[in-house]
């Protein structure tokens, strides 16, 4: 169950056909998900409730076509390697993997042999590939490393285009948001065609924030399910992580043409999402940001500039056209996060600690007295 399919329209702009990040055009994601085992945590043999997502920028190989492209760090508790090149070259030439964050090194590795077995010109290879993590060793056993080569291989293979799994899935299967089971979520909005008609897509890998600050379209749900009527899995004594101590990934796509510093910009703009539902606020929250554009093609192959011309005709969009894009960004990141929640379900893991889902059958009447009691708030303040 998705956000729009229960009524509830997260800002004004329309979403793409697939309400996800795959709207914007040759973007694929894939997932690869470890669950195993139950009980009491053994570091090494589990349970394990963990995995990897891919997010791939083209069709093809991101290197044989890179993309422009630029990052954010809200706030730097939390890792995703790769960016010091996006920042001094503005160009992403790798897909995009997300795992937990003890994993971050084999994923990585991982993405440069799959792409090193598909190439040609190995000798002239070489590869800074984009991995983030977000913590899951409430749920998972994360210092057991269970991630492997294979599972981001795998997370290639089943990198699709169209519609896209959400919840507790991939890189999402351990994560906790509010309090409440989190994940992997994506959504889309699209800018009116007078205005350009450009899409932007969103992915977030959710794992932050507490219980009381979450906000649904602007309502202080998180005042309403309280821990008594949806336990938290910080409750118990198994839970050494405390509420807000995770992290969100925001991966960013749209088919406008933008160039890196305006990717920047871009990237900026998921911390609006982000606030919005309640989230931002945590210094031990690693709230990191990346935004690519695929609106110009036949940019050269990274790393062979003796094939590279001389002069590349690009197009931009002016920066006073931006605005648009802005309120997309804000608005796919805030549907998002809601996505993931709404899909998660619920998982125990290790040790029996339990996240709770945020169920879809809940959701609307926490909603409605949320709004009616941010209404009498309102009220008692006056005007």
């Amino acid at each position: 169950m998705r956000a729009r399919e229960l009524g509830i329209e997260i800002g004004v702009l329309p979403s793409g056909p697939n309400d996800a990040i795959t709207d914007v055009g040759g973007v694929r994601v894939g997932h690869a998900t470890i669950v195993r085992g139950d009980g009491p945590l053994v570091v090494g043999d589990g349970p394990v409730r963990t995995g990897v997502t891919v997010v791939c920028p083209r069709e093809g190989l991101a290197r044989d076509e890179p993309v422009f492209a630029g990052c954010h760090r809200f706030n730097g508790n939390g890792e995703m390697t790769g960016l010091e090149w996006i920042r001094e070259a503005g160009a992403l030439t790798t897909p995009i993997g997300i795992t937990n964050t003890h994993s971050v090194g084999v994923v990585r590795d991982a993405l440069i042999t799959a792409e090193l077995e598909e190439r040609s010109d190995r000798d002239e290879y070489w590869s800074l590939p984009v991995v983030a993590e977000t913590y899951d060793g409430t749920l998972n056993d994360i210092n057991g490393q269970h991630v492997a080569a294979e599972h981001a291989r795998e997370a290639m293979r089943n990198a699709v285009g169209g519609p896209v799994i959400e919840g507790s899935v991939g890189g999402g299967t351990g994560m906790i948001c509010h309090e409440f089971k989190g994940g992997i979520g994506t959504a889309s909005r699209r800018v009116p065609e007078e205005r350009g008609g450009w899409t932007v897509g969103a992915l977030v890998q959710a794992n932050y924030g507490s219980r009381p600050t979450l906000r649904v379209d602007g309502a202080p749900v998180g005042r309403v399910l309280t821990r008594e009527r949806v336990p938290s899995p910080f409750d118990g004594e198994s839970s050494e992580q405390l509420p807000g101590t995770g992290s969100i990934i925001v991966i960013l796509a749209t088919d406008a043409p933008l160039l890196p510093i305006q990717c920047d910009r871009l990237a900026k703009r998921a911390t609006v999402g982000l606030a919005r539902m309640g989230g931002g606020l945590d210094d031990g929250s690693g709230d990191i940001f990346l935004a690519f554009a695929t609106g110009n093609r036949g940019l050269p192959r990274a790393g062979l500039e003796r094939d590279a011309p001389q002069t590349l005709p690009v197009r931009m969009l002016p920066n006073g056209r931006m605005t648009p894009l802005f309120h997309a960004a804000a608005e796919a990141t805030e549907a998002a996060i809601l996505n993931a929640l709404l899909a998660a379900g619920t998982v125990t893991g290790r040790d029996g600690i339990t996240a709770h889902g945020l169920a879809p059958d809940l959701l609307p009447g926490a909603l409605e007295e949320a709004r009616a009691l941010g209404a009498r708030r309102d009220g008692e303040q006056g005007p």
